[in-house]
């Protein structure tokens, strides 16, 4: 891909906040360049715990306007992404009355010690809170209390040491790194001022411009007016690489494992339990893909390219579980995946990770006489805030290109919401009896690619082509995906274009067959597949425990 020469604006990092602030742009009119040394979504973006939530725990530090705006940010994407985002009912087990109290006014002063043992009085007052600031663009149903009685019938596993139970509602994202994706397909179908790389390493700057190596090893340099750093953890790295040191990272690690275990998923009936783990710190459990989700860690580390969950998590995890589970039993056989990543928070010494801030900020590092342009960087900021911080950020850059904003984003639907059927039965039936595929088959690819599930569905006809040990993804739909959707490697397949490794379903045989299309559309030779293999099988076994 040939780069622009020039751009007004090289967005560095294609995580969910670049990605944004690319589509945000580009809608504008704006010439933009967006670059990710990994794939679209693959850094942080990749490691979430999958939930398009509120951040009902940041009403006890007191962050109200972080919970006003991603309770409204949640409503929006639930209306421009539902093939991706859907609701998702949230059950609190209380172990107590009264408790927790004097630590939650503690921490809302100011405390830097997490709280801990909350009970039903305090659950209760921030349901109703959470309630009022999600009224915006309501979409969900209110909060409710349980009594024990209903608590145990609703979720029979539960521990019946609990004394009572919170219902609320927020939200899950099935695909976060499609979301990424389509959000950088969004910024290039807006015109041809808009260009996208991924897997394109960063050189340096030198006089005024910035060198770029794409994943066909071609160098080339770009004079850019405003550079934004969306490097997630990496950025302190990334300025230091542009000449212009910082230190506005301080980031803390979360884990998360993926069980096959029928009993819980049975038990869970489609919902989350967000629950306090024996030391105060907050963990949850549920249904994804067929698996248990379970999360999450907050540990402090510095390192996003080596960061992986260790043995003393997993612990963790399944010491909480069989807390408040105790008749079901829990295994490090169970797991089919496990995942971690580094959330890109600000600096800040001397409090608890789990109360660091996950509000958003953009410093400025000015231009000097040795770089001309300003850099801008994108520092915080949680999943479900993305487009609002884009938003922010691209209302900044316009004003300082002297542009104006031709359009909004607040109701824009990303990708496959685009035409989004109101009836989805409906729409099912009808592609099955236009291309032959059951209207089961349909259902599928409509929850997993939005509107873009006619493309796949046609190419598939009557007849879809299984993958070996994962029937529920066809030839034909590969194929879709290597053609239109910036594969590069195959760690890009098995990881984010599909569900395969998160669920455990990529077999060796399922992983040959993966290999063998993509040679064929990306034209490898054997010694490149045979390494692209070798890579993969690694990758998958040693970060993320797949028994592949």
């Amino acid at each position: 891909m040939t780069l622009p020469e020039r751009c007004d604006v090289l967005i560095l990092g294609a995580g969910v906040n670049g990605a944004g602030l690319f589509r945000d742009l580009a809608l504008q009119g704006v010439s933009v360049v967006l670059a990710d040394k990994g794939d679209y979504g693959g850094g942080s973006s990749a490691a979430p715990s999958r939930l398009i939530h509120g951040g009902l725990k940041y009403l006890e530090t007191g962050e109200l306007r972080l919970v006003a705006q991603s309770t409204y940010e949640r409503n929006l994407l639930l209306r421009n992404a539902p093939h991706l985002v859907s609701p998702l009912p949230t059950v609190i087990p209380i172990m107590s009355r009264a408790k927790g109290i004097g630590a939650a006014l503690r921490t809302l002063m100011g405390s830097t010690t997490a709280p801990r043992s909350r009970g039903a009085a305090l659950i209760w007052a921030g349901l109703m809170m959470y309630d009022f600031y999600g009224a915006r663009a309501r979409v969900m149903p209110r909060h409710q209390m349980w009594h024990r009685r209903r608590a145990l019938r609703e979720i029979p596993a539960l521990t019946p040491a609990i004394r009572a139970a919170g219902q609320y509602y927020d939200a899950h994202v099935t695909y976060p790194e499609r979301l990424v994706l389509e959000l950088v397909q969004d910024g290039l179908r807006a015109g041809p001022q808009a260009t996208a790389m991924n897997h394109t390493a960063l050189l340096g700057a030198d006089a005024g411009r910035v060198g770029l190596r794409g994943p066909d090893g071609a160098e080339q340099w770009l004079a850019p007016r405003l550079v934004v750093n969306a490097a997630g953890p990496w950025i302190d790295l990334v300025n230091g690489r542009l000449g212009a040191p910082s230190r506005f990272i301080g980031g803390t690690k979360g884990s998360h494992i993926l069980l096959d275990h029928p009993d819980l998923l049975r038990a869970l009936g489609g919902k989350m339990v967000y629950f306090e783990a024996d030391d105060g710190r907050i963990c949850l459990a549920f249904p994804h893909l067929g698996r248990v989700l379970v999360g999450s860690t907050d540990i402090r580390a510095d390192n996003p390219d080596t960061v992986a969950c260790d043995e003393d998590e997993v612990g963790y995890f399944l010491t909480a579980l069989r807390g408040l589970f105790p008749a079901l039993s829990f295994g490090e056989d169970q797991i089919v995946h496990v995942y971690s990543g580094i959330r890109p928070l600000p600096v800040s010494e001397g409090t608890a990770a789990g109360l660091i801030s996950r509000d958003h900020s953009t410093p400025e590092l000015p231009a000097d006489d040795t770089r001309p342009f300003a850099i801008l960087s994108m520092v915080g900021g949680k999943w479900t805030t993305f487009r609002g911080f884009a938003e922010e950020v691209a209302d900044t850059v316009l004003a300082r290109l002297g542009r104006p904003r031709r359009t909004g984003t607040d109701t824009l639907p990303i990708g496959g919401g685009r035409d989004y059927p109101d009836d989805r039965a409906a729409w099912a039936a009808q592609m099955a009896e236009a291309t032959g595929c059951t209207p089961l088959r349909a259902g599928l690819l409509l929850g997993r690619y939005g509107s873009v599930a006619a493309e796949i569905l046609r190419a598939e006809g009557s007849a879809p082509t299984p993958l070996p040990d994962a029937p529920d993804h066809s030839v034909q739909e590969i194929r879709h995906i290597l053609t239109h959707e910036h594969v590069v490697h195959l760690q890009d397949m098995v990881l984010r274009r599909t569900s395969l490794a998160i669920t455990g379903q990529i077999t060796e045989a399922g992983l040959q067959a993966l290999a063998d299309l993509a040679a064929t559309h990306l034209g490898w030779d054997s010694a490149r597949r045979s390494q692209e293999l070798d890579d993969t099988r690694a990758l998958l076994r040693t970060r993320h425990r797949n028994r592949v």
